[in-house]
């Protein structure tokens, strides 16, 4: 039964104080990243403090599923390093309790959180989406001289549309200015002209004031009666400066909804469930349309009929009529007016396809985004969960509290996070990706991530140990060890030297064996390594008793003998044999080409290396030996007498 104790009411508090203050640490940093996308929309606009609240609120309820992750990521880290670098951590562990057992007070929470998270995409956020956007567009349209953008057509103005070549945003001035004046009326439309100018807006804000300099002014003249001429009278008037008032209420009023409520982001998992149906429907029908266009239309020959026309296609598919030998029966009068209408038909098929191509795409991409907005609002609330137990053991294990490693951790953490998830997200709505990969590649990244770490911690395992990751690359790579043997300031005992020049004098023997019978400049049998090679254990016992004489010699007093120690090799005694130890890990390297060819190389360069190994192992022998017993036989002539009598 589960009862709350003490410990979880202590790890819950620091918990929960530590999650505020990250919460809206990762809120105000989102939110700012987040503003500066729309810094340009609110400069210059003379917005009240009112709607600039109202716009700082709906960012925030947007924001928050968000920050919610981050949020536990950071403040899971902290607590558990906390308690790991205080030593409180060894102290529960010692108490029988595993990470797991102290950690249920938090898991409770984030799985809370994770709900509200939820809510908040499925109930708030919408309503936040919605009004944060349509507050947007309204802000966009209050003063059209700071949007108004370079090298477009800009239609926010009422009966205008108005082009700039460019504009500079410090004096205001706007330069290669063309105005087309549209009304309701073809009669009295017109086209002006300008080499510079400036807009501002008028006193009551309901009007727009264009100061015009240097241009020409067109317009058509109003006529009631045009059915007796094609022509229609003009006017046209150059100017030096000329002042233009255009119909614009600049106050601030709320845009239309109507456009923004279709989008997905604005709906919950009810509404985008419910519709989702209906596009689905639409866009099969849609589709079968085209299907039937295809068929009627496009292989559709008026002389023959529509029957006729899809069996000609049916036979051209299969290759029974040789259109070529059609072409040259028709005769050469006609053939040019038949390509001609042929080109003529196929380019009108071209264009027909390409825009039912566009089309199909942008219906199949709404239909995607519903179906990526009903899979965000539980991949989004699941992160909460695996950032918990990616955090919580990472504390455990790093045993760095604070906010130094720990912020760290968590920015690279979130990094990989965003980049799985940004990515997917757009090659998901490109339709690069299926929905479910692109909205789930990044928790089928993460969540591995989050078991392995919770299992290591458990279970107190290492993983951030330099020197194991050292030693693993050393040994894939093959980097040699070197000796570092020196004088040993205190000597209790001095070495065995008659036991240690048999042994010397025994493992050159057999090294010179070893390598008559193996032939190791040769080029292994890839079959006997593979499928039914064995362990080669000679090398294993050479290099055990070369490392016990080096030991034992290492007490030694004479400088020379210490230096010819260190030129002994430190042997690598499997990787000349085989792979792996276990066959069955060995026939799967060998079945698997690419792998195997590497191993197979890998192989056949240490057993170059053991053979000059081998070779350096006899050369420093022969010069040892005789230092050992020169030493000796200065040292005490009873133990040079042994030692002859030994060797």
């Amino acid at each position: 039964m589960f009862r709350i104790k003490k410990l979880d009411i202590f790890i819950a508090k620091q918990f929960l104080q530590l999650f505020a203050g990250a919460f809206f640490i990762c809120q105000f940093v989102l939110m700012m990243q987040f503003l500066w996308r729309y810094v340009n929309e609110l400069i210059g606009k003379g917005l009240s403090l009112e709607i600039m609240a109202q716009f700082f609120w709906y960012m925030g309820l947007m924001l928050m599923p968000q920050a919610f992750p981050l949020a536990i990521l950071l403040s899971s880290l902290i607590v558990f390093g906390n308690l790991g670098e205080s030593s409180e951590l060894t102290a529960i562990k010692a108490a029988g309790i595993s990470l797991m057992q102290a950690s249920r007070s938090l898991i409770a929470i984030v799985i809370m959180v994770a709900g509200l998270s939820f809510y908040f995409q499925d109930v708030v956020g919408p309503f936040a989406d919605k009004s944060f956007y349509q507050l947007l567009l309204s802000v966009k349209q209050k003063s059209p001289e700071v949007e108004i953008p370079e090298g477009i057509f800009y239609d926010g103005i009422p009966n205008a549309n108005l082009y700039v070549q460019k504009k500079n945003m410090d004096t205001g001035m706007l330069y290669g200015i063309m105005i087309y004046r549209r009304t309701n009326s073809y009669e009295d439309q017109a086209i002006i002209l300008a080499d510079s100018g400036t807009m501002q807006t008028t006193a009551e804000k309901k009007h727009l004031l264009l100061t015009l300099h240097n241009g020409e002014w067109f317009e058509n003249m109003q006529s009631q009666d045009l059915a007796g001429s094609a022509n229609v009278p003009y006017r046209r008037e150059t100017f030096s400066l000329k002042r233009i008032v255009l119909d614009f209420d600049s106050d601030f009023n709320l845009a239309d909804e109507t456009g923004i409520a279709a989008d997905a982001r604005s709906k919950s998992l009810d509404h985008i469930l419910t519709d989702l149906d209906s596009i689905i429907i639409f866009n099969d029908s849609i589709g079968r349309q085209f299907e039937r266009d295809a068929r009627y239309r496009t292989f559709y020959i008026p002389e023959i009929g529509k029957k006729d026309s899809l069996k000609a296609y049916a036979k051209a598919a299969t290759g029974s009529v040789n259109f070529d030998s059609l072409f040259m029966q028709i005769p050469d009068s006609k053939k040019r007016a038949v390509v001609q209408r042929a080109m003529e038909r196929a380019q009108t098929e071209s264009y027909d396809l390409n825009m039912k191509s566009d089309y199909s795409f942008n219906i199949n991409r709404h239909e995607r985004m519903h179906r990526m907005e009903a899979i965000n609002r539980f991949t989004l609330a699941l992160s909460c969960i695996i950032f918990f137990f990616i955090g919580a053991p990472l504390g455990a294990i790093i045993r760095k509290g604070g906010m130094g490693v720990p912020v760290i951790i968590s920015v690279l953490v979130f990094i990989i996070y965003y980049i799985f998830e940004n990515s997917g997200m757009r090659m998901a709505r490109a339709d690069e990706w299926t929905v479910w990969f692109g909205k789930l590649i990044s928790t089928m990244a993460l969540a591995p991530v989050a078991i392995f770490f919770s299992y290591k911690a458990n279970n107190d395992s290492v993983v951030f140990n330099i020197d194991l990751y050292k030693e693993l690359l050393r040994r894939m790579l093959g980097l040699r060890i070197k000796r570092n043997i020196t004088r040993k300031e205190v000597i209790i005992e001095d070495p065995k030297y008659a036991t240690d020049i048999q042994m010397l004098a025994g493992i050159t023997d057999r090294i010179a064996k070893y390598s008559e019978e193996h032939k190791l400049l040769h080029l292994p049998n890839p079959i006997k390594v593979f499928f039914m090679g064995s362990d080669d254990h000679e090398i294993e016992c050479i290099s055990q008793e070369l490392e016990t004489a080096i030991e034992d010699l290492g007490y030694s007093k004479d400088r020379i003998i210490l230096a010819e120690l260190n030129h002994y090799p430190v042997l690598v005694t499997h990787a000349h044999t085989r792979p792996f130890e276990k066959k069955w890990m060995n026939i799967i390297t060998g079945l698997i080409l690419p792998l195997g060819v590497f191993f197979y190389l890998r192989m056949w360069r240490f057993r170059l290396r053991l053979y000059k190994d081998l070779h350096d192992i006899r050369q420093t022998s022969d010069r040892i030996i005789p230092r050992i017993i020169e030493f000796a036989r200065l040292e005490d002539d009873e133990t040079v007498k042994y030692i002859y009598n030994k060797v």
